[in-house]
């Protein structure tokens, strides 16, 4: 990273430099808004254990764990992208996208459904996805297999890995496939359990609690610090699969690891915050936007986790005395952007 910064201009230094100062107050600032509005003083002083005991439980029983795994998620997401995007060099890659996290929707429906008696009081609406051991294990378990599973169709469907162009186009059709099946169980299952269900796959940060960060903090840590050791061989994939065979480096089983990485990461995030879509896809371009030419995976955490926050802050500010799911806004935003992009591509190729 020191060589990339060293190249870029003065008024890119000054925009991360500002970014960052801003991504340092986001938790600060983030944490004053909700149902009970509180000053920076309020929640300064609660952070240092001097504010009034109300006060100091919203924000560290409540506001702090959730801003923290709505950034964890947002990093993850971000990284899932990035690494996809490498490893595919397609530009619209994506965990959603990809199936895969319609595939850990998928395992974490069939738990949740098949294993209703276990599941009856965490399906039962206040206690959904809550620190129950059961949920912090099994549900991550069954999401993990899901998402593995959809990895190996798209892998199976693409050529072995060898023809990426097909990877993309699998990859929706394995989500569509996940999606229909989880519909159905959905169908199937008690309405009770269904509408909590329905719910938690829109994606929401409502349940967190410390005692539910430490797992996917870990999946998100251990993703980066993988990436971080092989961001040399992802990078040379850009150059092409015969560029980087010439380099020693075995393409399939590099894109294989990548995908699998990556299914890890979103299954663990599906299963505690839900479905969210297209933070992968947006991110890394938004990243690529303001430092061009740079594949940075800090930047693409960092970016990842405070568009997390802000979305979250305005899914519990935007209606008042009600909360939208993070899920709905991701896939607005996203939507728009994925046909921004694919515009943004044709005038490229008409160019």
């Amino acid at each position: 990273m020191g060589v990339e910064w060293r190249e870029q201009s003065l008024a890119t230094k000054c925009s991360l430099l500002i970014f960052v100062i801003f991504a340092l107050l986001t938790p600060l600032l983030a944490t004053g808004f909700g149902a009970v509005h509180l000053s920076i003083e309020q929640v300064w002083q609660s952070l240092l254990g001097g504010g009034q005991d109300l006060t100091s439980r919203i924000v560290l029983e409540l506001r702090l764990p959730r801003i923290l795994l709505a950034f964890i998620a947002g990093a993850g997401l971000a990284l899932s992208g990035a690494a996809l995007q490498l490893a595919t060099r397609n530009p619209l890659a994506d965990p959603y996208l990809f199936g895969i996290s319609s595939g850990a929707s998928f395992g974490a429906i069939c738990v949740m459904t098949l294993l209703g008696g276990s599941f009856s009081g965490l399906l039962s609406g206040s206690e959904l996805l809550s620190g129950a051991w059961l949920s912090q294990l099994t549900l991550p378990v069954g999401a993990l297999l899901g998402s593995a599973l959809s990895v190996l169709l798209v892998f199976s469907m693409s050529g072995g890995g060898y023809q990426i162009e097909r990877i993309l186009l699998s990859g929706v059709a394995v989500s569509f496939m996940f999606a229909a099946l989880g519909s159905l169980l959905l169908y199937f299952s008690e309405p009770q359990a269904a509408a909590a269900v329905l719910f938690w796959t829109l994606g929401s940060f409502a349940r967190a609690s410390w005692a539910g960060l430490w797992l996917p903090a870990l999946a998100v840590a251990g993703g980066f610090a993988v990436l971080l050791a092989l961001k040399r061989s992802l990078l040379a994939l850009l150059g092409g699969d015969e560029t980087a065979h010439t380099l020693g480096i075995k393409v399939p089983f590099l894109r294989m690891g990548i995908l699998l990485l990556c299914s890890l990461m979103t299954a663990v995030l599906v299963a505690t915050c839900g479905g969210i879509g297209f933070v992968g896809l947006m991110i890394p371009h938004i990243v690529r936007l303001l430092v061009p030419g740079v594949q940075s995976l800090w930047l693409t955490a960092l970016a990842g986790g405070v568009f997390m926050v802000w979305v979250d802050v305005l899914a519990r500010t935007l209606l008042d005395n009600q909360e939208l799911p993070v899920g709905v806004i991701t896939s607005a935003l996203g939507s728009l952007f994925f046909l921004y992009v694919l515009r943004r591509r044709r005038q490229v190729i008409h160019e």
